[in-house]
């Protein structure tokens, strides 16, 4: 007997997959497109547009991606918009139906792309999928930027599956097998529908970088749609190519970002009291800094802070313009209690 044309399954070489486009954002990075590029260009996927596209580079990046790599249609921009700025003008003009978005220090494997496109297929009201993402310098663990998907706790604090504040678990399988809803896909490596990325405006370009994943992936919820994980699909990623662990730019950034998001997208009811715990948290460990002698990172706190809020007329003026195209839902999947971050200060001795 015949199966249901539904339940029939398809031969390989019938399967059909919609076209992506890859888009690598690069700036001064030709060690790290030497390195990576190769394997990326190997992806064994049909319909496949590569886009290397460059904030202004002058270390030869273009002339040398051109020469070695034909395969790739590189994207001249004509001064250095940053992560936010670069990435939203080349998916404006890239063609695919899906977006990637990959970082130029990420190591792909030949058959990375497919199992997160066929998620798409699988979950309708998917809007955009991450691989695992695991250290290229250690691959038996995670990579801070991403690992086993992204979660937020109340108070605004990102984590992972796999990471929680910078301690790192091995990938021993504990996360399963099921694409499950995560909060945020990591901007290192994530897989979105172009449409959607789109209508949504793109990374917010008043971030500059850190934390305009999560922003992004939030409005995208609160517009009815998932953020998953595709377990199927491994890639491993170099990390702190642009802002490296321990930074205070990145601390003063993570923190800036962070309230600006809460303040764009946390339901209304709720936004005060939260913003109110953040000042008390985030002044503790700003006083931890202090007490430790790191100067550097104490002041990154108070900047991001001062920076914020001589800004909050303009933020709460992004709120409610959001506000008035998207509804203001309860917390998304992925939301966790605050105990995340008293776990992590009394583990450190806080």
């Amino acid at each position: 007997m015949n199966q249901p044309k539904e339940m029939q399954t398809l031969h390989p070489a019938e399967e059909s997959f919609p076209p992506v486009s890859v888009i690598v954002l690069n700036w001064n990075g030709l060690a790290h497109l030497e390195e990576y590029l190769p394997a990326l260009a190997a992806t064994d996927y049909p319909n496949l547009e590569l886009i290397l596209a460059d904030n202004a580079s002058d270390d030869g990046s273009v002339e040398r991606v051109k020469a070695r790599f034909p395969q790739f249609r590189v994207l001249e921009l004509d001064q250095n918009y940053g992560y936010c700025g670069g990435n939203n003008r080349a998916a404006e003009a890239a063609g695919g139906e899906l977006l990637v978005f990959l970082n130029n220090d990420v190591r792909v494997e030949q058959t990375w792309l497919k199992p997160m496109v066929r998620l798409f297929k699988e979950f309708p009201k998917l809007a955009a999928v991450q691989p695992v993402i695991r250290s290229d310098r250690y691959p038996e663990f995670f990579d801070y930027a991403g690992a086993a998907g992204g979660m937020l706790d109340e108070l605004g604090y990102p984590w992972c599956r796999g990471r929680v504040f910078d301690a790192i678990e091995r990938d021993t399988g504990q996360y399963g097998t099921y694409p499950v809803e995560i909060f945020w896909a990591s901007g290192a490596a994530f897989c979105v529908r172009r449409d959607l990325f789109l209508e949504a405006g793109g990374f917010d370009e008043d971030f500059v970088l850190h934390m305009e994943e999560i922003d992004l992936c939030w409005r995208l919820q609160r517009a009815g749609w998932e953020i998953r994980i595709s377990p199927d699909s491994v890639v491993r990623h170099l990390g702190g190519g642009t802002l490296a662990q321990g930074n205070p730019r990145k601390m003063y950034f993570n923190i800036r970002n962070s309230l600006a998001m809460l303040t764009k997208n946390y339901r209304a009811a709720a936004l005060i009291p939260v913003l109110a715990a953040r000042l008390m948290f985030d002044a503790a460990i700003g006083m931890r800094f202090l007490l430790r002698g790191d100067i550097p990172h104490h002041l990154a706190v108070w900047q991001a802070y001062r920076d914020f809020y001589v800004k909050l007329p303009y933020w709460l003026e992004k709120r409610g313009t959001l506000n008035r195209e998207l509804p203001d839902r309860k917390n998304p999947t992925g939301f966790e209690p605050m105990s995340k971050l008293w776990e992590y200060l009394l583990k450190k001795g806080f």
